[in-house]
Parts: structure tokens; sequence; C-alpha cells
């Protein structure tokens, strides 16, 4: 079975991606993407598949892996239970860490262990002890801070002792055989034109496919119906402007980020937040004025 694409939204004012979720998750299946991604476990133990890698994993467990590598992590729970936070995420795209580079010398150091990711990275228990702290304050830090912590992180990988490489040598990850060319043509459509109208009909002409052949296609790759997809990345863009556009009316952020009904709006941002746009948004500044008060 072929791994799902994981779309990886790095947030407007923001070089790259940290979070964090709990098991089970939506993303914890035999995926892909095309940032690099530093994964921390921080509860559970179980199984875990880099590539053609399979491997036991426990809390401690610390490894990049590069683009385009399939991942998953299965973590070992009886079933119907709830684990509220496994693992702490620090994602970034090539170009991103590409181009600091290129202003930052100093991190040519880092440029093995980047290369070593494309076949995933396991890095040692001392490694994993000295990152824990900093990945978890990387989850909420703001501003500079993050700058901080992200070099801070990357100097520590790059002077790491004790890494080896997960993947075989002859593991070679190759996005074009995971989704057909029309896919990812119409993916790259869908992203350019997230705001813009569009139906199935028109993806699956730029996909060259029927539409019913278009939509079981994308389905099996994404995870979710088309639907569903484009409500979530236009969600996830409607909340990168409720924080950093905080005078901006709520009414003009739904038309802009391809609504045309704000109780609709409304009504997908709870389902898909918890919360409404207008809570979402004042939880946002209690937070920022609390930091400041700090």
């Amino acid at each position: 079975m072929g791994p799902d694409l994981e779309v990886v939204q790095i947030r407007q004012g923001e070089s790259f991606k940290a979070w964090s979720h709990g098991y089970p998750f939506r993303t914890v299946r035999w995926h892909f993407h095309p940032e690099y991604e530093l994964h921390l476990v921080v509860a559970t133990a179980g199984r875990y598949f880099v590539g053609d890698f399979i491997g036991e994993f426990e809390p401690g467990n610390l490894v990049l892996a590069g683009p385009n590598l399939p991942h998953n992590w299965v973590s070992d729970v009886p079933e119907g239970s709830t684990i509220p936070l496994r693992c702490r995420i620090l994602q970034f795209s090539e170009g991103f860490i590409g181009d600091i580079m290129k202003v930052l010398p100093e991190l040519a150091a880092l440029g093995p262990v980047l290369e070593w990711s494309r076949r995933g990275v396991l890095f040692s228990t001392e490694t994993s002890r000295q990152a824990a702290p900093m990945m978890e304050e990387l989850m909420e830090a703001q501003g500079v801070r993050r700058i901080e912590l992200f070099m801070a992180i990357a100097g520590l990988l790059s002077r790491a002792q004790g890494a080896r490489m997960l993947a075989s040598p002859s593991y070679i990850p190759d996005p074009s055989g995971y989704m057909s060319a029309g896919i990812n043509k119409a993916l790259a459509y869908l992203r350019e034109n997230l705001t813009q109208p569009f139906g199935e009909a028109d993806l699956a002409r730029i996909a060259g496919q029927s539409t019913s052949a278009f939509s079981r296609t994308f389905r099996r790759h994404t995870g979710m119906t088309l639907v569903q997809y484009v409500k979530r990345l236009r969600i996830n863009l409607a909340c990168q402007i409720l924080m950093s556009e905080e005078q901006a009316p709520i009414t003009d952020i739904c038309f802009e980020v391809g609504f045309n009904n704000l109780s609709n709006f409304n009504r997908q941002f709870l389902a898909e937040k918890g919360m409404t746009p207008s809570r979402f948004r004042r939880l946002v500044v209690d937070h920022i004025n609390a930091a400041k008060a700090a």
C-alpha cells in the first residue's frame, strides 16, 4: 500500500511548524510530505516504520525523517484508550533550511545530518535527552525565541554522536511513485487556488481522470473527501489570519479564505476547531497578552 500525502501548513509569519498530538490521531498512518520532520516520542511504546525500516520505539525516540520519506509510529495501547500527548514534532521545508544555510555558513555542519535524514536518522538517548526541553518550549514559543530554539536544536543535531541511519542504502523515496503526475498537478492547483471557487470536476480534468476515478484516488491518498480536505485547509488559513491580523473583521476573513456564507463559515470553524472564530481570536489575544506580562 502506498503512503498517503500529508499537507504540512506552515503559518503566515512563521518559518517552520512546531506542534504536538496525542494518540490516536489523523496523521498516525503510513504517510509522507516534502518537509523534513523531527519527531520526538513523549509517551507510549510500539513499532515505527521509516522507509523500509521497522523498529521498536519507546519514550525518547528521536528521529529526523527527510523529504518524502514515508514514516509512521504505531503505539501499543489498549483498544479504545486515548493518549493526550504522544509526540512533539518540528517540520521545516528544504527551501527554508537551504536559504538560511546559504546566509549562515556556520550551519554547514548540519548538512550531513540533513543528507542522512533521507534514510531517516535515529539519534542517541543523550541527544534526545538534551533536545526534549527545547522541543517542549518550542511548542509554545513566540517571535525571536522560536528562531533561538530552532538554531539550538539544529546545533545539537549537527554535533550529535551515536546517530544511525534507518532505511537501507538502496531505499530511495520517490513521491512520483506514490501518486500519479495528474494527482500532483491537481493538488498543486488546489494549493495555489485554495480561496477560489472550483469543483471536483475541475480537479479531475487537471488530473486527466474521470470525476469518479479522481474522487476515489483523492480519498485514498489524503484520507478524506475533497470537500473535507478543502474545508480543513481553508479553516487553517482563517486561523493564520485571525492570529496575524487582530483587527481584520471575521466577515472579511470568511470571504477571503473562500467561504461565501458567514453562518456556514462559523459552523464549519466550530466543527473543525471546537470553538467559534471570535472565541479563537480572544484566546490568541489573551495568550499574547499573558506572554507580554510574564
